[in-house]
């Protein structure tokens, strides 16, 4: 926290520590006094070698101009390596879904999901996918705008139809929020693993707690299955193909209605769009554009 600032920034503050480096809060000087986060990374991994997931972040945070996207105002070399400048966001979706003393509204659930849609759509549409998508990275401004944070996992993918040709970690996104395909070790996949992750977080906020929280990954696969169905070969064609997907057998299941998981509060629309989001095949899942937000 002691590294080198410009005059510009004074610090306020450590505000939190993360796998990827420290975010401290500061005051910009050279306007009006406005509350800035400033996240300092290393460009080094502990082998020495350059970080590719900071180079990645700062490279997509550089292109991204959209009200849901958290925007990059400003970076600076410090003593250990990069330091990010972004608008302060006091609140995340995660500490929203945590006050339990103020529970999110319907109209609240409906407005962020919205929100969360189109900044997918935006980033989908620059051929950009998050894969990490999580309340925790779903930060919320004083005016209660919701904008899609931490970029150090997104990826660029390729056209649907070159999509073979690229392969991909499957240890990306948070398990509870990781969709069946990268469970079961897909390595070729899309930007429909963030639809699954919004899906779940949609889900989350209706619920009031996780649609899936598995301790491991195969008790995410097994929470997964119980409430879906044991899938078949007929809705996804390519599930028995998948690398680990015969490593493990789960008891069939016929899956819950999705009436029976959710408040009696909430619409058909509501269960609609979860049900269109959370499916087995990512081809059939909805894009954040059929949305229609």
């Amino acid at each position: 926290m002691d590294d080198y600032m410009p005059s510009r920034y004074q610090l306020l503050g450590r505000i939190g520590e993360g796998v990827h480096g420290v975010v401290v809060k500061a005051r910009d000087l050279q306007s009006d006094d406005k509350m800035v986060a400033i996240k300092k990374l290393s460009l080094r991994t502990k082998f020495g070698v350059i970080s590719l997931n900071t180079v990645r972040e700062i490279r997509a945070l550089q292109h991204c101009r959209c009200d849901n996207v958290l925007e990059l105002l400003d970076m600076y070399p410090d003593l250990a390596g990069i330091s990010l400048v972004f608008e302060y966001m006091p609140h995340t979706l995660y500490s929203k879904l945590k006050d339990e003393e103020n529970p999110l509204s319907r109209a609240t659930v409906r407005r962020y999901t919205g929100m969360l849609l189109k900044g997918l759509a935006y980033l989908h549409g620059l051929r950009l996918m998050h894969r990490d998508i999580k309340p925790a990275n779903l930060l919320i401004d004083r005016h209660d705008v919701l904008k899609i944070a931490d970029f150090g996992l997104a990826r660029i993918f390729t056209e649907p139809q070159q999509q073979s040709s690229k392969v991909y970690s499957p240890q990306v996104a948070t398990r509870w929020y990781r969709a069946p395909e990268i469970l079961w070790g897909c390595q070729r996949y899309g930007p429909s693993i963030d639809l699954w992750a919004s899906g779940a977080v949609c889900a989350e906020m209706l619920r009031g707690v996780p649609l899936f929280a598995g301790a491991t990954d195969i008790e995410q696969l097994a929470l997964v299955v119980r409430t879906l169905g044991t899938p078949n070969q007929k809705d996804w064609p390519e599930v028995r193909s998948l690398p680990d997907y015969n490593k493990i057998r789960f008891p069939n299941s016929r899956g819950e209605r999705w009436e029976d998981i959710f408040p009696s509060c909430t619409t058909r629309n509501e269960i609609s769009l979860v049900d269109g989001l959370v499916r087995y095949n990512p081809a059939k899942r909805l894009t954040a554009e059929e949305v229609g937000f």
